[in-house]
């Protein structure tokens, strides 16, 4: 299990590096799926070029990068082919329900459980959690985004605490549940 929750992305030259060595491979032959779904509002649009820059910044060519609005969903065979799978952020309940209405949530989850590399920025971060209600349920906690104050650097400390904020400097780091669970940054 490979999932890295952020309110804003590899804001952080930490965040970057953990990213990289999660993907386990040459920058350059990394596959990406960025799935810009959420966006579904101006200022969430804004933000889809920092976040293409994201992955674009690591060494992620132009040309490895698979831009999926999830119109329709995608089987577990074809998610494969991708080493990470880069969610943006905007409206998390407009995220949700083309996931699940797609069945792109059973493909998604069992490409985590396979060992598959996830980045949720913002909403894409949240879609994981039980803030809302159907949400994929990676972790039984709530998570802020965006906060002014974060969770101390360090493990997480199970059972995890009924609410995570996180700083957009900051990530929650899932290698295992519940053994490998950290927060990185400030």
């Amino acid at each position: 299990m490979k999932v890295l929750l952020t309110s804003a992305g590899l804001e952080t030259e930490e965040i970057k590096e953990c990213f990289m060595e999660m993907a386990g491979k040459e920058m350059s032959m990394v596959k990406a799926l960025f799935i810009p779904t959420a966006a579904v509002n101006a200022d969430a649009i804004a933000v889809l070029p920092k976040c293409m820059n994201d992955l674009l910044k690591c060494g992620i060519p132009n040309k490895n990068i698979r831009v999926y609005d999830l119109h329709a969903g995608m089987g577990l065979e074809e998610l494969q082919q991708y080493d990470v799978v880069y969610l943006c952020g905007g409206d998390t309940y407009y995220l949700l329900e083309r996931i699940n209405d797609t069945k792109f949530n059973e493909s998604l989850m069992a490409y985590i459980n396979s060992n598959g590399l996830v980045i949720g920025v913002s909403a894409g971060s949240l879609i994981f959690t039980n803030n809302i209600p159907d949400n994929l349920g990676l972790i039984d906690t709530k998570l802020d985004v965006h906060c002014a104050e974060g969770e101390k650097r360090g493990k997480l400390a199970f059972p995890i605490k009924n609410n995570v904020r996180l700083t957009n400097t900051c990530a929650l780091v899932i290698r295992n549940i519940p053994d490998e669970m950290e927060i990185i940054g400030e």
